[in-house]
């Protein structure tokens, strides 16, 4: 699939930053999933820990990709650092996908992710997410399998538009993470997604500091809706 076309979004993947005890977990079991990412301690943590050994196990059971989430700092974080956190996801809980955060967005820095990429292949990250926030320098797209290239509020995703490159290339590789979208908009969200040929999403109500801690009260609409083809 490239290019915008008139279908729906074809995936969720869900930013799970919440504890392993929470009850979310129970829904993350659902093998339609693209995504699930993993946040143990704003990274892997320092020692493994059962409760979310646990909910990796069961939740990569159900057929789920697992991504750990790693901070890079914009580029700031020494390289080896973050290639080390996801050998300690791959040993302590399975997951064989990254999910880097505050990834940087401008051509100067796409040579240090190119090592940064080159470094977490190397402790068997089978695929790499770049968490931008927001479209970045097309070089970009050359090193991650997925781009999220909008983290925002639904009153900022209304007017979100996709350059040209981004709207070229198959949708699957591009993410939108929207919050504080009420149910009513939902269909618009998903909608405002197939415009900008963003293939997989992650729709929530959730607002606040962290609005990524839990999962929104509409979620099973959301899935009906993106997963209605299937």
């Amino acid at each position: 699939m490239s290019g915008s076309g008139g279908e729906l979004a074809s995936s969720v993947a869900v930013p799970a930053y919440f504890p392993p005890g929470a009850v979310y977990w129970t829904d993350l079991a659902d093998p339609r999933l693209g995504a699930v990412v993993l946040n143990v301690d704003s990274g892997a943590g320092t020692a493994r820990d059962s409760g979310f050994a646990d909910v990796a196990h069961r939740t990569s059971a159900a057929g789920v990709r697992l991504a750990g989430y790693v901070d890079t700092a914009y580029g700031r974080r020494p390289p080896a650092e973050i290639a080390e956190e996801v050998r300690r996801y791959r040993l302590w809980y399975g997951v064989r996908a990254v999910f880097l955060d505050q990834v940087s967005a401008v051509p100067e820095h796409v040579l240090r992710y190119r090592r940064i990429v080159a470094g977490v292949r190397a402790r068997g990250a089978e695929h790499v997410v770049f968490n931008h926030g927001a479209y970045p320098d097309a070089l970009y797209a050359q090193l991650a399998d997925l781009l999220v290239t909008f983290e925002g509020p639904w009153s900022a995703y209304r007017h979100v538009r996709a350059p040209a490159w981004a709207t070229r290339l198959p949708a699957e590789r591009f993410c939108h993470l929207v919050y504080a979208a009420p149910r009513s908009v939902l269909p618009r969200a998903l909608a405002r997604a197939r415009r900008c040929n963003a293939g997989v999403v992650y729709i929530t109500d959730r607002t606040g500091a962290n609005p990524w801690n839990g999962l929104p009260e509409y979620f099973s609409r959301e899935l009906s809706l993106v997963y209605a083809g299937d």
